[in-house]
């Protein structure tokens, strides 16, 4: 993989762990999802109309991409309702990659290599091994997790195929961004019998910072499958596993055990591997 690439998606992975400590670190996570996708859905909006139109083969991709999208910030601001940042994160993230693998093997013939069954293994002993001991997520954070990264496979895998279907993957990210932010307010009006408000405080700030972040975060990685196999990408992009740790470490208090230590880095190693030619 390209030096500039893995870099880009390094940066990506820093991007994404800081939209989730941020989405951690708020009071009310329903509130803050929906705070996030007003930047994005506004970006969105002004870069559809200044790219080229998009592929009719990629909106079904596009779509489907964004119900799940939406799922999935549900699901997310559920699952830090029962556990830590460095619980939640590193099973859910840890746990995508296996399953783009196994997505991207069924559905666009990208079977994985020796290295990448390496990292299929590290993946598994790292989120094993965060699952164990006294720290343990509970059984509904632990299902949480889980659901939470099928969700990401679920995405990544639509996205990777849609993305190449394009004719534009900038156009493509910019519909796929506004299908899936635009009805995150009518989200919260029907789960809060109320419309959100903004308001001009910390919290409103917080969530504009990680709409932005993510956007960007995750517009380099649609970027990436259009150029390269979803697990490798996806595999990369989970280094964000390890800064989410730092992040909950240096400024959310959380302890940074032993046993977080290992895990993390297992998962990380294993990550690696699979983002390996």
């Amino acid at each position: 993989m390209r030096a500039t690439l893995v870099s880009l998606l390094l940066i990506a992975a820093l991007m994404h762990a800081s939209w989730n400590g941020l989405l951690k670190s708020g009071s009310d996570k329903l509130a803050s999802v929906t705070l996030m996708s007003l930047p994005s859905a506004a970006a969105a909006a002004l870069l559809s109309l200044l790219l080229p139109p998009l592929s009719p083969v990629a909106w079904p991709y596009a779509a489907g991409s964004a119900a799940v999208q939406i799922v999935y910030c549900l699901a997310l601001a559920r699952a830090y309702d029962h556990g830590e940042l460095s619980q939640i994160y590193p099973l859910a993230r840890g746990s995508a990659p296996m399953l783009v693998a196994i997505g991207a093997a069924l559905s666009a013939g990208e079977w994985p290599s020796a290295v990448d069954l390496m990292g299929l293994a590290l993946v598994s002993a790292g989120i094993l091994a965060l699952s164990l001991g006294r720290e343990r997520l509970s059984p509904a954070g632990m299902v949480s997790a889980l659901f939470v990264g099928s969700c990401i496979a679920g995405y990544m895998i639509l996205d990777g195929l849609g993305v190449r279907f394009s004719r534009n993957p900038a156009s493509y990210i910019a519909w796929m961004t506004l299908a899936q932010t635009l009805p995150m307010p009518l989200v919260y009006r029907a789960l809060r019998r109320t419309w959100p408000i903004l308001r001009r405080d910390r919290e409103t700030l917080k969530g504009f910072a990680a709409g932005l972040l993510g956007l960007g975060g995750y517009a380099i990685v649609v970027w990436a499958m259009s150029m390269t196999q979803m697990a490798r990408v996806s595999g990369l992009r989970e280094t964000s596993i390890l800064f989410a740790t730092l992040i909950g470490v240096i400024f959310l208090n959380e302890p940074f055990t032993v046993r977080r230590s290992i895990s993390s880095l297992a998962i990380t190693a294993g990550v690696i591997c699979l983002a390996a030619y």
